[in-house]
């Protein structure tokens, strides 16, 4: 029997409000996930709006092409979101950008994703292409193992963790979840606090092995380029590397538009000088919502 996987978007109201749907409006969720975010903004399009719906990940596309058969204004396409540019010349009205890894990929056991349940070493986003993470730790230097895992996790016993790594690999490979979690552990004097101390390590590994971070800086690139006046971009992050990226992306745009007078790229502001975050109420329902930032930009004439 199929183990059936949910989702909760994220800041799902302020998504809607943020936006500012047109009926008549084309849209971008670039980050289809298990459609939430896309379905609520199809119940605001009307008829003759459009949705390009983007994800990497095999099970989420299967989902996107599901709506897509029921639903003729949703075009899917299956790709990473630095592949924006298979839109062609479209002007769009606002692009969704949802960070991260989605409930569904972190709850099933055979993506590699959680240190809580027991799987294969993988992580990737797409497991068809690319190199898992156990292939990469088999092949890894110590120094590059320890470089990942401070850039990208800001894993403060950055050297131990690699150290102990390739002591474990000379020993055997390491291909499952717990493994690589049990060696973490051993790095630490005492476990079971409010954050697991293998939390850093994996978040570190799945940037690193998705190039997440390349893929949100093309990704914003492109976008800019897309939306048309009074379009807006929307960014939910959940990493502080990716979110502080945005930040400060954003607040150049807004400087640059106010700043000067003889632009003659696109121009952008801010809307909001900070970040939207999860009410209590959201966060009380779904935990994973705690640590997500919402920030926004609009093209002005």
């Amino acid at each position: 029997m199929e183990t059936i996987f949910t989702h909760i978007p994220v800041l799902l109201h302020e998504v809607l409000e943020l936006m500012q749907v047109r009926l008549s409006g084309t849209y971008i969720d670039a980050t289809f996930g298990r459609g939430g975010h896309s379905r609520a903004l199809l119940e605001r399009l009307g008829p003759g709006g459009r949705l390009f719906v983007f994800d990497r990940d095999p099970a989420a596309i299967a989902c996107a092409r599901e709506l897509a058969d029921e639903d003729v204004r949703v075009t899917v396409v299956h790709a990473p979101f630095s592949s924006l540019a298979d839109c062609g010349a479209l002007e769009v009205d606002g692009i969704l950008f949802d960070l991260g890894i989605s409930s569904p990929q972190v709850d099933d056991a055979t993506r590699g994703f959680s240190f809580r349940h027991d799987g294969p070493l993988d992580m990737r986003m797409d497991p068809q292409r690319g190199q898992s993470v156990a292939a990469w730790i088999a092949l890894a230097s110590e120094h590059e193992i320890a470089d990942v895992l401070w850039q990208f996790g800001d894993e403060r016993r950055s050297r131990l963790i690699a150290k102990r790594l390739v002591e474990a690999r000379r020993r055997a490979p390491l291909v499952t979840t717990l493994e690589l979690v049990k060696v973490v552990h051993s790095c630490f004097p005492r476990h079971g606090g409010r954050i697991d101390n293998a939390t850093r390590t994996f978040q570190a590994l799945r940037v690193f092995i998705n190039d997440e971070l390349n893929e949100i800086e093309r990704a914003l690139a492109r976008a800019l380029q897309l939306v048309r006046i009074g379009g807006r971009i929307l960014v939910i992050a959940f990493h502080s590397l990716e979110d502080r990226y945005v930040k400060r992306h954003f607040r150049e745009l807004d400087a640059s538009a106010r700043e000067s007078t003889n632009q003659t790229g696109p121009s952008f502001r801010l809307i909001g000088r900070k970040s939207v975050q999860a009410s209590a109420a959201e966060i009380a329902a779904n935990a994973r919502a705690r640590s997500a930032r919402l920030r926004v930009v609009e093209r002005v004439a």
